[in-house]
């Protein structure tokens, strides 16, 4: 892990193919008063010694020599050849021999690396961006095992789909591990028997996996209050009271006397507003539980039973009756899988070898509780467990907290606040904009940014102080415009305004101050070529049939035009809905496309139909062949398309496929987040051909090792997900070489789209120390905007 990357002059930086003018050898009294080198042979010579070289040529012949330079100036924290020789490099290597699960030799070296600098460096946080694929989750976990004597009890927030692979793999990993699992609705009894551990030490490694959605979440409560019959003013009357102390709640009059509140008037004023007993000081407010109150055992097993696979109604109600609630919630509870191999009374196996293994996967994403109730768990920690209770927390999947106001994101601070040490897990470290990585080390790591003078202004808001981290570190345009002004009465004049946006980008400077001091990077090729097959990124242009390309152009040119006449009247309402039109069309021609003002509800255009409802598309017609040949080599290939709503294309692709003899599973939205895994593995075990779906449902988490073929219908705009998605079947166990192909549409929309996302790719990368390898960077030429932004601009230049 570098300690920094470059110690660079605050001097304006030169393209990349600038040329270079290097002077020959010559001493300072050789240089003329213009800075050029002359003869020092010849008084008064005119020759020049000029040699001027591109800078990436520069780079190449001086580069080694310029890294020297820097790890002399700059050292990092950890070099294997270096520690290796330390004794606590050495007790932590017999630590990880101890683990069930061995780490590979680079995959040890990141893990080293994380615990010298969280531990004997004593740095607050510490980043391992790690390409997707290379076992985050184990390395994860293999440091917290190092970690374990120092800074005990491990806190892991986690997407809500692989809470239950994080619990697996830390079992699986760790020996003797005991790890709570935060994600039900149990999750306020977990943390009340936690607190009640509170002084008592465990000689189990322990682990508490948070989901992320859990963690956000709010909690349901009413007043708690009971009437009472007093004497007031010589009338009996029935009031509010506190439960504890039974004072009768009071509210004060217009004359400043306490009058006591009627139970409908208390229920009324303390609806929406927590309150305490003014005279013993205990809550007036109590949890209640949402929905249907909890049934009696036999239900609740009753319909547990039922989630697993293979049994239904009738299995449930027989293994009942067999067994009684008591012993099967017990067996669901504390051990799942003395129920996969549960014996009925003459000692023969309840299940099948086939039902077991099925039920053996699901149980891995199982949990069975009979809590009620649902207390913020972020709250509960910072409110009743000491700080630094948790000795380290585990942020997986970490990009997905760098926005400001989001609510999981603040939960995410909060916890970072109450853990000795975090570590963040990302596979894209940031979006190609600066302002990605301002929140997120506001987060995890606020003092150098307060050192620095990036602070909060009095008011508590973040605003200045991430412009300034925009200014000082990213990319920021201004835009002025100038006007005449005829509304003065005395004078002519002109008013300019200054209007300021965000591109993407990030300053050497930057990653050398925050990201580099605290990151681990390690790369699948890192890995070594014994462990994981070669991956391509391709990218295909398609040309659309003569009919549809006509189509497209007339319904352009109609809709860039009223956008124009739009625009020039300060309207901008209509940016999204031509730039979504244009992208989609192509792909959707096959019905007919009428294009409404978002809010006059106007017909702007429409367009007929172009293709059958049977009839293929050149798109689909290049993936039907992409699939039969693939099919034809023995691999399954995993299709991408955004556009499972509204637009839903995934039903068409399936029936294409489908009559031309394929089997096809389509994954959408309605499978459980949490049961994706496995149901994915059910259609693997179907026999299918090809996997549909939207990227977003399996961007994170998911190993679909089964498909080493992945095609992108089209792209969107989220680079994290293109990334992301795109390594779902390049990680180590995957034995076939991988192939990513982008499709487009040639002379359309989606060619900006594809070429904007290279732009974003290249930037992101750039944060992990390396030059874009991604198929998409054939049709990168520059920086820009944003893509939604700059994909306006390209259509409105055309």
């Amino acid at each position: 892990m570098n300690a920094t990357l470059f110690d660079i002059p605050e001097t304006n930086s030169a393209p990349a193919d600038a040329p270079i003018t290097a002077p020959a050898a010559a001493a300072p009294s050789d240089i003329g008063s213009a800075g050029v080198a002359t003869d020092p042979r010849e008084d008064g010579a005119a020759d020049v010694f000029d040699e001027t070289i591109a800078l990436g040529d520069f780079i190449r012949s001086f580069g080694q020599g310029l890294l020297q330079q820097v790890r002399a100036q700059h050292p990092p924290v950890y070099v294997p050849d270096r520690d290796q020789v330390t004794e606590a490099w050495q007790r932590r290597k017999q630590i990880l021999g101890l683990l069930k699960r061995k780490p590979f030799e680079p995959q040890a070296d990141a893990v080293q690396a994380i615990v010298k600098l969280l531990v004997d460096q004593d740095a607050p946080a510490a980043v391992l961006n790690a390409e997707m694929g290379t076992g985050k989750t184990m390395m994860a976990i293999c440091a917290s095992a190092l970690m374990q004597e120092s800074h005990p009890r491990t806190l892991v927030i986690s997407p809500p789909h692989l809470v239950y692979k994080w619990r697996r793999e830390i079992l699986e990993t760790v020996p003797n591990a005991r790890v709570w699992v935060l994600n039900g609705p149990d999750t306020l009894r977990k943390l009340l028997a936690l607190r009640a551990r509170l002084g008592l030490k465990s000689s189990q490694p322990e682990y508490f996996v948070l989901g992320r959605v859990r963690m956000r979440m709010g909690f349901h409560w009413r007043p708690s209050l009971i009437e009472r019959r007093i004497v007031v003013d010589g009338d009996r009357l029935a009031v509010a009271c506190c439960p504890d102390c039974m004072r009768p709640v009071e509210s004060k009059a217009g004359d400043g006397e306490h009058m006591p509140m009627s139970m409908e008037l208390a229920k009324a004023v303390f609806g929406d507003r927590r309150m305490r007993c003014e005279h013993c000081g205990s809550t007036l407010w109590t949890l209640v539980r949402a929905g249907r109150p909890i049934e009696s055992m036999h239900d609740v097993v009753h319909g547990a039973l039922q989630q697993l696979p293979t049994i239904g109604p009738a299995s449930a109600t027989k293994l009942l009756k067999i067994f009684g609630d008591q012993t099967l919630a017990a067996m669901l509870e504390d051990n799942v899988y003395e129920f996969v191999n549960l014996m009925d009374e003459n000692g023969d196996l309840v299940f099948s070898d086939r039902q077991a293994k099925r039920m053996e996967r699901s149980l891995a994403n199982f949990e069975f509780s009979i809590g009620q109730g649902g207390y913020q768990p972020t709250e509960f920690i910072k409110r009743y467990l000491p700080r630094d209770y948790f000795g380290l927390l585990v942020v997986d999947e970490g990009h997905e907290y760098k926005n400001e106001g989001s609510a999981q994101g603040q939960a995410m601070g909060v916890l970072a606040s109450q853990c000795s040490k975090v570590l963040l897990l990302t596979g894209t470290l940031m979006g190609g904009y600066a302002d990605d990585l301002f929140h997120l080390l506001w987060r995890v790591n606020p003092r150098a940014l307060i050192e620095d003078g990036f602070r909060p202004s009095k008011a508590g808001s973040m605003a200045s102080a991430t412009m300034g981290f925009m200014r000082a570190h990213g990319v920021l345009k201004d835009v002025y415009k100038e006007s005449s002004a005829s509304s003065h009465r005395t004078a002519k004049a002109r008013s300019l305004t200054v209007r300021t946006s965000k591109a993407p980008g990030f300053g050497p400077v930057g990653l050398m101050r925050y990201v580099l001091p605290m990151t681990v990077f390690l790369k699948l090729r890192d890995i070594g070529q014994k462990v994981l097959p070669a991956y391509t990124e391709s990218f295909i242009d398609v040309e659309m049939a003569p009919a549809q390309a006509e189509a497209y152009t007339k319904l352009s040119v109609t809709l860039v035009g009223i956008l124009k006449m739009a625009l020039a009247i300060g309207d901008s309402t209509l940016l999204g809905v031509v730039m979504n039109v244009l992208l989609a069309w192509p792909e959707c021609c096959f019905r007919s496309e009428t294009v409404r003002h978002p809010r006059t509800k106007a017909v702007l255009a429409i367009q007929p139909a172009v293709f059958e409802e049977t009839e293929c598309m050149p798109k689909e017609a290049k993936l039907l062949d992409l699939c039969a040949g693939e099919k034809a080599r023995g691999r399954k290939v995993l299709v991408y398309s955004i556009y499972s709503g509204t637009r839903d294309t995934t039903a068409r692709i399936r029936m294409l496929l489908e009559a031309r003899g394929f089997k096809v599973g389509v994954l959408r939205a309605s499978v459980d987040a949490s049961k994706r895994e496995d149901w994915v593995a059910d259609q693997v075990d179907r026999g299918i051909d090809v996997l549909v779906t939207n990227p977003e449902l399996v961007k994170t988490g998911l190993d679909l090792l089964d498909f080493p073929t992945i095609v992108f219908m089209q792209s969107g705009f989220n680079v994290y997900t293109v990334q992301q998605a795109a390594r779902r079947s390049w990680r180590i166990g995957q034995q076939h070489d991988v192939r990513v192909a982008f499709l487009g549409y040639a002379g359309t929309s989606q060619m900006d789209c594809l070429r904007l996302m290279g732009k974003k790719i290249a930037v992101s990368q750039s944060t992990s120390g390396e030059m874009p390898e991604s198929g998409l960077d054939v049709l990168n030429e520059s920086e820009g905007e944003s893509i939604e932004v700059a994909l306006a601009r390209e259509l409105l230049s055309a």
